[in-house]
């Protein structure tokens, strides 16, 4: 169940005990301070409960009273003057504003409490040290919201940063323990064993490209990003293999602008997409499997031909999943997945980096 918030951060529950404490312990100083400095004199025990309630009561409604408005105007003061970009600014509007919320209130609770028992002494003199009381607890009452709420989004950025990173921890591992796949490295072996009696020159070419394969894989699983033109030359080595085990069978076509191969996307995005198209669909000499990748706008596409094994309608679309996970980490922008009539396409995003490091978003 969703606990109601006075704030984004702050629960109502934790800020009313906040509230009521602090209304205890004020007007337990002032009873206590102003009865001992003879500012009005406590007959007893009787005396000093009821001073004392009615105060803390008194209390509690212009800590209300500010209250809200103390977490209103930090709300607005973080949009407008965030501390780490404008403290000067920020420091001085929001005590002047903490003061003003302060006087207010402390004017509305006086004529109230003046109406419910006449105070003796001048009421403006009442007025103007219960105004200055007020603003001190007001100002003390600001920076607890503020450490509250400092304490409160660090620790959730802190959890959220576990999260993610528990998160891209296992996406790593699956994807890793997708790369080193026993199929795809059985099938790599077999066709190398036959390679090596056959061509040695092709054997040997093999060799290269499947140790480039499993060389990039472990190089950039902790990256987040790689650039285009890495990844098409990994897509290449990757598709070498296949087409020696498929032959013509397996047509592999890039049309990409030079301009285009310094845009980033995660790593191994174009294996795990090439990999379902070959595992999903038949490759035969009947049947060619033709994949095409290609620019549009700002984004990579991948198409093929749709020529279903009977074996594939069973797609659990964990791939998928892990892709778009990995995309949401570092931009707002998502891969998709498209069936067309007689084409399947594959649209992920490219993304530019400035020499910052930002991603675009």
């Amino acid at each position: 169940m969703a606990i109601a918030k006075v704030h984004d951060t702050i629960p109502i529950r934790n800020f009313l005990k906040l509230l009521i404490g602090f209304a205890i312990l004020i007007q337990l100083s002032v009873t206590t301070y102003s009865h001992l400095n003879g500012y009005y004199e406590i007959s007893g025990v009787d005396n000093y409960l009821y001073r004392f309630s009615r105060g803390t009561f008194l209390s509690l409604i212009g800590l209300l009273l500010v209250a809200y408005p103390d977490l209103y105007i930090i709300r607005k003061l973080d949009k407008s003057y965030k501390l780490s970009e404008h403290p000067v600014l920020r420091i001085i509007n929001q005590f002047t504003l903490t003061v003003l919320v302060a006087v207010a209130a402390a004017v509305v609770i006086t004529m109230v409490s003046h109406l419910i028992s006449y105070y003796q002494e001048n009421l403006f003199s009442v007025m103007l040290i219960n105004a200055l009381i007020f603003s001190v607890c007001n100002i003390l009452l600001m920076v607890i919201f503020e450490a509250w709420i400092f304490f409160i989004e660090s620790t959730e950025s802190k959890r959220v940063t576990e999260d993610l990173e528990r998160e891209l921890s296992q996406i790593r591992f699956e994807v890793l323990k997708n790369q080193i796949n026993p199929h795809f490295l059985f099938n790599s072996l077999n066709v190398l064993s036959g390679l090596v009696a056959k061509d040695s020159e092709k054997a040997q070419k093999f060799i290269g490209e499947f140790s480039h394969i499993y060389r990039y894989v472990l190089e950039t699983i902790e990256q987040p990003l790689v650039t285009l033109g890495e990844e098409i030359k990994f897509a290449r080595s990757y598709v070498y293999l296949q087409q020696i085990r498929y032959g013509k069978s397996l047509l592999f076509d890039v049309h990409l602008p030079a301009s285009c191969l310094e845009t980033y996307l995660p790593p191994l995005s174009l294996q795990l997409v090439l990999e379902n198209v070959i595992k999903h669909n038949l490759v035969s000499s009947e049947q060619p499997l033709h994949i095409d990748i290609s620019v549009e706008g700002e984004s990579l596409i991948i198409k093929n031909n749709i020529q279903l094994k009977f074996s594939s309608n069973e797609r659990s679309g964990l791939g998928q999943k892990n892709l778009a996970k990995r995309y949401a980490m570092v931009t707002k922008k998502i891969p998709q997945f498209r069936v067309e009539t007689d084409k399947y396409r594959v649209i992920l995003p490219l993304i530019t980096e400035d020499r910052y490091g930002h991603t675009d978003h």
